[in-house]
């Protein structure tokens, strides 16, 4: 059954201006320890703010999957996003989050970018 669905659309020049005007600050708010690591080994200015607006636009579709926004006891360091030897990506969830459902939840996501936007679809489902 589908808890949640959540979208969000973010424009790449937009973080771009973040990471320039607030350098490691944003990336620390935005990006958990494992996903700046990745970032930091992408040697395209270009490619690295994709990267982000990806990540970005993510974490706000999980909110919004999850009813809350960020706030409330959520943060973008609750959620990461990985990937599958595949390359599909996945939403790694802090267990804070999960332990809100007395019930098992799995969580989908989609991610797509296209020259001056990244989108995120996320869909929480429970499993029972």
């Amino acid at each position: 059954m589908i808890i949640g669905i959540g979208t969000d659309l973010v424009e790449i020049s937009r973080v771009t201006q973040s990471v320039e005007r607030l350098g490691e600050r944003f990336i620390d708010r935005i990006l958990t320890p494992d996903e700046k690591a990745r970032w930091a080994q992408i040697n395209n200015a270009d490619k690295a703010n994709a990267y982000v607006a990806k990540r970005f636009a993510a974490k706000e579709a999980a909110v919004k999957a999850l009813g809350t926004g960020i706030g409330s006891g959520v943060s973008f360091q609750h959620f990461s996003v990985g990937n599958l030897p595949s390359g599909q990506p996945i939403l790694i969830v802090d267990d804070s989050i999960t332990a809100r459902y007395e019930f098992p939840v799995s969580w989908h996501l989609s991610l797509t970018d296209e020259k001056a936007y990244a989108q995120a679809f996320v869909v929480l489902e429970s499993k029972g």
